[in-house]
């Protein structure tokens, strides 16, 4: 029969034959059971099948034959599995089947007893949950979670236990997927999974932890209290790092361990992070290992040592990790290897000089060994580029060409490569020898500066603005060009962005920049942000970008010699600035800098006046020198002894004022104050008298 061969018939067949398509909607069970295996498996292996098949409209017809249970189960069985083959295809094809309602419907599925089905439904969604990269939001709901968890329990079959760990670890994309899974119980089942002597159990389990842990304290110290028969889950971890272990799972329990390390439930010191976790990285950098094992051991070295110095500086120590690190960079054409490099590379350049040094002086760190070939090379040694010896810097640079291939990284086609080559010039640019030298040789401003002018990634144009605030410090040679070629217009843009962190690094770059500058540089910050932006940026939720426009502002009215010009010019406006602030629901901290910039303010010789001429102002000053906080005492305390300096004009108009306000009296009080950091601390005892004896003199 004729029916009996359609199965086997090639896609082209299935493509220009209209009657397997009608077959699909025929009331006929075995007509429709029949064209549905044939579509399977003409899709199996192609995009291109799988695109006319889709485009044929036939997808909304397998949810729909899925969806009714009075259907053989043969039939609904077989719509899951072509399903899942769909799902395998393009990001175009997951789309669709997403936004046709797949996901929900699976999930309900999994409520009904047909195991068989059940089986298909769960490898459908980990298809589409490994295919979908971001674009779209699907919501599990907790009785979902809950659903598939109880096919995660170690009784279960090692597909089902797979298929959900999978599922939940590409399901945890941020903190509400991460507080969902804790709240359905995640933690203890998935603790539990890890008994199974299983890799294709316990590596999707450990990236599913490592997933939930990933910067949330909460979710990680729950992982960290959970245990499985009176062991606790870190000890289970550690012994995933053994050599005897799977590369990949030995890979999965260290990123698990780092992640809740960076969460905040495991100490730095704590014995499994310094002799397991760290250990096992440096390891698994080696280059006996594959490119691909190398590359993420190196990412999760960079994170695991990204912020502590003393992990920083037990890595730094390893010279077989900083060769193995330098022939991923210069040796290898695989792209993950290279960013990783940099990341790593970048982890380590943070570091103080000492530390560089060391990385210097280790044996074997210039010169190398390789033992398979018995060739001697040269080893390039990353952290050398910070050494305090500049011959021995310069030597490295010149011969192993490292800060070229840093710099060749910004424009690198992957994405990821210039990211990690600019978060690599972040940290080195924390040297002042790199920004005076190698910095200066390679331009380095020049690229960066291009790509803040393009429309670079979020996450790229903030790592590359960090950046830019370290080159803009007084003492860069980047700094003139960089003026030259419209920084502080760039800059100024960036406040005005809506994400926090560019607003964070626009602001801090023109605090940088303003220090010890010139006064036209000052004018021209000011003309480009204009008042209405100072007083937004002054006005923003984030705090730290609060503190760095105040910490601007107080850079624009030092010196003593530039005070008085640019109070001049704009002294209203930074006046109303000030008092914006002081009046404001803020904390010490923030009231003490806009207590600063009153300070220098009053350090001028005719600025003063401003602060004189509003009795606003005066009154928060007396406020302030009685005001339970110690710093804003002494803030306040400093910007009186500025104001009422004995040797200046208008002196003692200045004094008898603040005697009227009652300063004398306050500072009376203050005189007996049990409070060393008060009397002794920032003003000294003598200072404080002199405060006194002005302020009490007779008329003259």
């Amino acid at each position: 029969m004729l029916s009996d061969v359609r199965p086997f018939m090639t896609f082209m067949d299935v493509e220009h034959s209209r009657s397997y398509i009608d077959d699909l909607y025929s009331s006929d069970p075995d007509k429709c059971l029949t064209s549905l295996i044939c579509i399977k498996n003409s899709v199996i292996g192609s995009n291109r099948q799988k695109e006319s098949v889709i485009a044929q409209g036939i997808v909304p017809r397998l949810i729909q034959l899925l969806k009714d249970r009075n259907r053989k189960a043969a039939i609904r069985l077989e719509s899951v599995v072509t399903i899942g083959s769909l799902a395998k295809g393009t990001g175009e094809h997951v789309e669709l089947l997403i936004n046709c309602g797949t996901v929900p419907l699976l999930l309900d599925l999994l409520e009904e007893n047909d195991p068989l089905l059940i089986d298909a439904c769960l490898c459908c969604l980990r298809t589409l949950s490994q295919q979908d990269t971001g674009r779209f939001q699907t919501v599990y709901s907790h009785r979902h979670l809950q659903k598939l968890l109880s096919f995660a329990e170690p009784e279960e079959n090692i597909l089902r236990q797979s298929c959900v760990a999978s599922i939940l670890s590409s399901l945890c994309k941020g903190a509400s997927e991460q507080n969902a899974l804790r709240l359905a119980g995640a933690a203890q089942v998935l603790t539990n999974m890890l008994s199974i002597c299983h890799t294709a159990v316990r590596v999707p389990t450990l990236t599913c932890l490592a997933a939930m842990a990933f910067e949330n304290r909460a979710v990680a110290e729950e992982i960290t209290n959970t245990s499985y028969k009176d062991t606790k889950v870190i000890t289970i971890l550690a012994r995933l790092l053994s050599r005897d272990k799977p590369i990949d799972m030995q890979l999965e329990a260290a990123r698990c361990l780092t992640n809740l390390h960076r969460a905040g439930a495991i100490m730095a010191y704590d014995a499994v992070i310094t002799f397991r976790t760290l250990p096992c990285l440096v390891r698994l950098c080696q280059i006996e290992h594959s490119t691909p094992h190398r590359a993420a051991a190196a990412n999760t070295l960079a994170y695991l040592t990204e912020v502590d110095s003393e992990l920083q500086q037990t890595t730094a120590i390893s010279n077989q990790l900083i060769g193995a690190l330098a022939d991923s960079l210069l040796n290898s054409n695989n792209v993950l290897a290279r960013q990783a490099a940099f990341s790593a590379y970048a982890s380590l350049a943070a570091n103080d000089e000492d530390i560089r040094k060391r990385l210097i002086e280790t044996n074997r760190l210039l010169i190398g060994w390789d033992g398979e070939s018995g060739q001697h090379r040269h080893v390039r040694a990353f952290a050398s580029l910070g050494a305090n010896d500049e011959d021995i810097r310069k030597r490295i640079i010149e011969t192993n060409r490292l800060m070229e291939r840093v710099v060749d990284g910004l424009g690198d086609p992957n994405e990821g490569v210039r990211l990690a080559a600019i978060r690599c010039l972040h940290s080195l640019s924390r040297s002042v020898q790199q920004l005076r030298t190698t910095f200066q040789d390679h331009s380095v401003w020049r690229p960066l500066m291009a790509l803040l002018t393009g429309s670079p990634p979020l996450e790229l144009l903030s790592a590359a603005s960090s950046t830019l605030c370290n080159l803009l410090l007084e003492f860069s040679p980047a700094k003139e060009p960089m003026l030259q070629q419209g920084a502080v217009q760039l800059l100024a843009t960036l406040t005005t962005r809506n994400e926090p962190a560019l607003r964070l690094n626009g602001v801090w770059a023109l605090m940088n920049l303003a220090f010890q500058a010139e006064q036209r540089v000052k004018s021209q910050i000011l003309t480009a942000l204009g008042t209405d932006q100072i007083f937004r940026l002054l006005a923003d939720s984030d705090t730290r970008i609060l503190m760095k426009t105040l910490g601007l502002l107080r850079n624009l009215v030092s010196p003593r010699a530039h005070t008085d010009a640019m109070m001049t010019l704009h002294g209203p406006q930074v006046m109303q600035a000030v008092v914006l602030v002081l009046e404001g629901p803020h904390s010490p901290d923030v009231k003490e800098q806009a207590l600063c910039i009153l300070t220098n303010i009053a350090d001028g010789e005719r600025a003063k006046d401003h602060i004189m001429a509003n009795d606003d102002v005066l009154k928060k000053l007396t406020d302030y020198m009685t005001h339970p906080s110690t710093r804003l005492q002494i803030a306040a305390i400093y910007c009186i002894t500025n104001l009422i300096r004995q040797e200046e004009p208008g002196a003692a108009e200045r004094q008898l004022r603040l005697r009227e306000m009652g300063v004398v009296n306050i500072l009376n009080q203050l005189s007996t104050t049990p409070d060393n950091l008060l009397y002794e601390g920032k003003n000294g005892a003598g200072a404080f008298s002199r405060i006194l004896s002005h302020c009490c003199k007779s008329d003259p």
